[in-house]
This record gives structure tokens, C-alpha cells and sequence, in this order.
């Protein structure tokens, strides 16, 4: 960003502002001038109007540092809303697949019920058309009576049948299967 790389080279030259400063006390201090009545020392002139110039850089740098730390929390302000956001449109998209999930269960359920329905008939079908042949042998029997007898025999093995097939379906890899 173009913010940090300013703040960088600003840091780097203030950095040296203070070194630079540094220098120029342990120079002025090293000069040994005497005072001379009615007049300012060379060195005291020139850091009687050097020391806020540093002064200035110093409190500047305090103030990119503070500038530096408050943008960093507004980043990571915005970064936390960012992420609750996300997480919202997380929870909402779970939400909605849990939605579709229940509803393909309860189609499942659904056709479930009707194969057994469908199944049933064909084999009840199959048995009244047995008890026709039957009956036309000679055989004494009422092939409708013999449908409804075992008509819940029929439905009541199917359902089993299916659901034992969906389970077995349905079984995880490496779990044991149990007996229904």
C-alpha cells in the first residue's frame, strides 16, 4: 500500500534525523567554547534553533506511530466485519442446505412409501391372477379373498425389505452393521 511504504521512508528519515541530532550535540558539545561577554556561543545559537526543529520530527513521529496504530485497528475492525459477515452468509447457506436436506429426506420417505405401494400392488396383482388360474383349474378358492389375506403379509415384507436395503445403503465404511 502506498500508506506503509510513505510511513517506511518517513520512519527511516526521522530514524536518522535522531542520529543525525545526536551527532551534531556530541560535536557542539566537543567545540569547548568560552563565553564571551554580550554574546551568544556559536553552539548555543545553533541549537537554540536545531532542538525544535528536532523537536518537531520527534513529535511528527510520535504521530505517524499513532496514525499507524489507529489505521491498524480500523483494519482490524473492518477485517472482524468482514469475517462476521462471511460467517452469517456461512450460517445462512448451511441453514439453507440443512432446509434441503430434510426436504430430500422426507422425498425420500416419500417415494420409499410409493415403491412399497407400487411393488405391493404388482405382487397382490400377480397373487389374484394366480387364484384365477387356480380357480379355473377347479381349485375352490377366491382369489380376491386370498389378495386381501395377504395383502399386509405382502406390504408389511416390503417395507422391511426396503428400509433394510436403505440402511445397508446407507452404511458408513468400517461401522458394523446391525440387525434390524
Amino acid at each position: 500500500m502506498e500508506g506503509e511504504r510513505i510511513s517506511g521512508t518517513l520512519t527511516y528519515r526521522f530514524s536518522a534525523s535522531r542520529a543525525y541530532a545526536e551527532i551534531v550535540r556530541q560535536r557542539v558539545g566537543a567545540l569547548r567554547e568560552r563565553r564571551v561577554e554580550n554574546m551568544q556561543r556559536a553552539g548555543d545559537s545553533l541549537l537554540t534553533r536545531f532542538e525544535p526543529a528536532m523537536e518537531t520530527c520527534d513529535n511528527l513521529s510520535r504521530r505517524l506511530e499513532a496514525l499507524g496504530a489507529r489505521i491498524a485497528r480500523a483494519s482490524n475492525l473492518l477485517r472482524t466485519r468482514v469475517d462476521v459477515a462471511l460467517e452469517e452468509q456461512n450460517r445462512d447457506l448451511l441453514s439453507s442446505m440443512n432446509k434441503r436436506a430434510q426436504l430430500q429426506l422426507r422425498l425420500q420417505e416419500t417415494v420409499k412409501g410409493l415403491s412399497v405401494v407400487a411393488i405391493s400392488y404388482y405382487v397382490i396383482s400377480l397373487i389374484v391372477y394366480l387364484g384365477e388360474e387356480l380357480e379355473r383349474l377347479g381349485i375352490p378358492i377366491d382369489p380376491y379373498l386370498a389378495g386381501m389375506c395377504i395383502l399386509p403379509f405382502v406390504v408389511g415384507g416390503l417395507w422391511i425389505a426396503v428400509r433394510r436395503l436403505r440402511k445397508r445403503l446407507l452404511k458408513e465404511p468400517g461401522r458394523s452393521t446391525h440387525k434390524d
